[in-house]
C-alpha cells in the first residue's frame, strides 16, 4: 500500500471521526436548546424523549464515525470484526442505560399523572430501571457471542434457592408494591403506626418505607411490617380533620351562657387562624358531670394534621381569656375533708401552722 495513499485513508478517517463527532457536539446541543421547551409542554414524554437523544447523540455519532474510519482504513476483516463487536456492544450498553433512564422517568411520569407524588415513590422507576438494564446485558452478552440459553436454565433451576435466600427482600419488595397499588398509602400522608410513630410518609421504596416525623426525624419502616401494621391514615379519605377538645365549668355556671361564649370564641378562631375552616359549624356538646365540674367537648375543624396544633393554641388562649371577661369559672380540683369523729373542740379550733423548730400547738 502507497505512503501517501495511507496517509490519505488516515486524514479521511480522522476527518469522519472529527465530522460525526461535530454531529454529535451539535445534536446535544440542539438537545439542549429544545429542552426548556419541551418542559414547558404539559407532556412529559417530549421530555423523555429529548433527554434520551441528548444521552446517546455524542456516543451514537462517535461510533458511527470510527467505523467509517475503519471501513476507510480497510483493515483486515478480523479487525473489523472484532471492532465491530466492540462498537456494536458498546451501543448498546449506552442504550441500555439511557433507556433504562427513560423507563424511570416513564414509571414517575404514571405515577404523577396518577397520584402526583412520583417525586417520592422510587420503587416503580427502580423497577423498570432494573427490568430494561437485565434486557439489556442479555442483548449484550448475546452480541458478543456469549449464549444466555444455559444462564436462563441456570436462572430457573436456581430460583427457588435465591428466592429462599431474598425472601426478606422479595417480602418487601411485593409488600411496597402491594402498598402502592392498593393506594391506601401514599407519600405524603400523614399516618400513626399502632406503635406509636408517626409522621408523613416521604418515600416508599423497594425495601423500606420511610417517615418523616414531626420532630423532624426520619422512621425507616420495612415494607413487610408496614403493609401488617394497624396504622391511621389521617390524610384519607380527606385531610381535613376535626379536632375534640376537652374543657370544664364550674356547677355554678350558667351552661347556655357558657355554651354561646365557646361557639363565639370557635367561630372567630375558624375564621381568623390559619388552618382552620371558616364557616364551619362547632359544636358544644356537655357529658358529664364531674367531680369539681361539668365536662363538656368541643369540635373544631382543621385542613391538615398539622394545622391542629395552631388552632388549638389559638383556641384554649381565646377561651380562657373570655371565660375571664365572662366571670365563668374554671374549676380547680377540690377536696372536702369531713371527720365526723373528731372530738367537738377541733371543729372550733383554727389550724395554725407550726413554725420550724417550734411546739406543736394544743387544742384549747
Amino acid at each position: 500500500m502507497p505512503e501517501a495513499l495511507t496517509w490519505d485513508r488516515l486524514l479521511l478517517a480522522a476527518t469522519a471521526v472529527a465530522g460525526m463527532l461535530v454531529v454529535g457536539l451539535g445534536l446535544r446541543l440542539l438537545m439542549r436548546v429544545l429542552s426548556p421547551r419541551a418542559a414547558g409542554t404539559r407532556w412529559a414524554w417530549d421530555d423523555l424523549v429529548v433527554r434520551l437523544m441528548s444521552d446517546l447523540a455524542i456516543i451514537a455519532c462517535l461510533a458511527g464515525g470510527v467505523w467509517i474510519g475503519v471501513l476507510l482504513l480497510r483493515f483486515p476483516p478480523g479487525v473489523q470484526r472484532t471492532i465491530g463487536q466492540t462498537l456494536i456492544a458498546v451501543l448498546i450498553l449506552a442504550v441500555s442505560l439511557a433507556t433504562a433512564r427513560l423507563a424511570g422517568g416513564l414509571a414517575s411520569a404514571i405515577a404523577l399523572a396518577r397520584s402526583g407524588v412520583a417525586q417520592s415513590v422510587t420503587i416503580f422507576a427502580n423497577i423498570s430501571r432494573a427490568v430494561v438494564l437485565v434486557i439489556g446485558t442479555l442483548v449484550l452478552l448475546q452480541s458478543l457471542g456469549v449464549s444466555i440459553t444455559p444462564m436462563l436454565t441456570a436462572l430457573g433451576v436456581g430460583g427457588l434457592a435465591v428466592a429462599l435466600a431474598l425472601q426478606d427482600t422479595l417480602a418487601n419488595l411485593f409488600a411496597g408494591v402491594h402498598i402502592l397499588a392498593s393506594k391506601t398509602i401514599e407519600p405524603g400522608d400523614f399516618v400513626q403506626l399502632s406503635t406509636g410513630q408517626e409522621g408523613n410518609v416521604v418515600d416508599i421504596n423497594w425495601r423500606k418505607t420511610t417517615i418523616r416525623t414531626l420532630t423532624d426525624n426520619l422512621v425507616i419502616v420495612p415494607n413487610a411490617k408496614f403493609a401488617d401494621a394497624i396504622l391511621t391514615n389521617f390524610h384519607q379519605p380527606g385531610q381535613e380533620m376535626d379536632l375534640l377538645l376537652q374543657a370544664k365549668v364550674g356547677y355554678h355556671s350558667d351552661l347556655d351562657h357558657v355554651e354561646r361564649v365557646t361557639l363565639e370564641v370557635a367561630a372567630e378562631v375558624m375564621g381568623e387562624v390559619e388552618g382552620g375552616i371558616p364557616g364551619y359549624d362547632s359544636l358544644v356538646r356537655f357529658h358529664t358531670f364531674g367531680e369539681h365540674s361539668i365536662d363538656f367537648t368541643v369540635v373544631l375543624r382543621a385542613r391538615e394534621f398539622n394545622d391542629q396544633f395552631l388552632v388549638k393554641h389559638e383556641f384554649l388562649k381565646r377561651l380562657h381569656t373570655r371565660f375571664r371577661a365572662e366571670h365563668i369559672e374554671i374549676p380547680l380540683p377540690t377536696r372536702h375533708l369531713v371527720f365526723a369523729d373528731l372530738p367537738p373542740a377541733l371543729h372550733r379550733t383554727p389550724f395554725r401552722p407550726r413554725r420550724a423548730g417550734g411546739p406543736v400547738p394544743r387544742p384549747r
